[in-house]
């Protein structure tokens, strides 16, 4: 029997840096014939063209049609119904792919998807080769995960009829401790104590003794990544999970996804500050996608995780491709329409 296809899992809350270090290991990959599959939370898919524009797929080449991208749905949900015929194809086309790489949504615990490689279908060609869980080390050095949960713990605090251990919390606790490596993302924007005390944190809550490493916008070598030969799912008992007891699970239905696409460019600065005020008024978590800036023959790429953004010209607009603004939004309660409108009158 051939051997195994190792599946490197890459999870983490939203905006920790995921894509950049999926990037960064195509970019890198060391010849080595890597597979990406992209899990979206939303209908619009930004993650896997990000991939797809990493400079090593050429158009129509074998490598751009080795990244998948499945949206509208959290893998952890829809492991039957998305992820098992996609690695079914995958799994056709061993002898071309050496290892494959799963981005989740920010939002998808981590184990389900693992208990999924004990399907005797999949079990025999492929196995996890490690969990690893990005985190993001500014959101976490000033108390929090992702953009400003304080307001959220101030109203659950405020009614006794709410648990007061938020969704994302658990959210957050899970990815910890089904990882088997853990990257410290984003350490160009601490200092060298705030970093010490973000590493002293993510320790607590790791169940068991996990690697450590640390990253600036996830440029880190392919060899730290892959070949951990985890075989996670031959060891999930040592991966506790707030979840281990339910049948099924369900996600904060608040939590929802909103895309603006808009057939005009912008000015970058004056649409991150209206973004910026956006997330100021609305519990907005994460902000991604590609801007048409005047002037400019590049797509711009604008990330946001709360009021924090940054922003890099991936490539050239294509001349068959309209240069259109797309925009996803991730948070609670979204007002679609209230985005959509300031977008519009900017």
């Amino acid at each position: 029997m051939a051997t195994k296809i190792p599946v490197t899992v890459i999870t983490g809350f939203l905006g920790s840096g995921k894509t950049s270090l999926i990037r960064h290991l195509l970019q890198n990959n060391q010849g080595r014939r890597i597979a990406v599959l992209v899990n979206e939370f939303g209908e619009l898919g930004i993650d896997g063209e990000l991939l797809q524009s990493c400079q090593i797929c050429p158009e129509g080449s074998e490598s751009e049609n080795n990244i998948f991208e499945l949206t509208n749905g959290c893998l952890c949900c829809t492991v039957q119904e998305e992820f098992f015929p996609t690695m079914q194809q995958l799994l056709k086309r061993r002898d071309s792919i050496d290892c494959i790489v799963i981005e989740t949504s920010g939002l998808a615990l981590p184990k389900p998807l693992v208990k999924a490689f004990r399907w005797q279908e999949i079990r025999n060609g492929a196995t996890v080769d490690a969990v690893i869980t990005v985190v993001d080390c500014a959101a976490v050095a000033t108390g929090t995960f992702a953009s400003d949960l304080e307001a959220i713990a101030a109203q659950r605090q405020a009614d006794d009829s709410l648990e007061h251990e938020t969704p994302l919390q658990e959210l957050f606790e899970d990815q910890l401790a089904c990882a088997d490596l853990v990257v410290l993302n984003k350490t160009d924007l601490v200092d060298a104590q705030e970093l010490a005390q973000v590493e002293e944190l993510i320790k607590k809550e790791l169940p068991r003794v996990v690697k450590i490493v640390e990253s600036d916008r996830g440029r880190l070598d392919p060899s730290i990544l892959l070949g951990l030969q985890a075989a996670v799912e031959n060891n999930l008992d040592s991966r506790p999970s707030h979840h281990d007891n339910e049948e099924e699970h369900d996600h904060d239905e608040g939590i929802t996804s909103t895309h603006v696409i808009l057939d005009r460019a912008f000015d970058p600065e004056k649409l991150q500050q209206q973004l910026q005020t956006l997330a100021n008024q609305q519990e907005i978590y994460r902000i991604k996608g590609f801007v048409a800036v005047l002037n400019k023959p590049m797509r711009l790429v604008m990330q946001g995780v709360g009021t924090r953004f940054d922003k890099f010209y991936d490539r050239p607009w294509q001349p068959e491709e309209a240069r259109q603004t797309r925009l996803v939004f991730i948070g609670r309660d979204l007002k679609s329409s209230e985005i959509e409108s300031q977008l519009v009158a900017l």
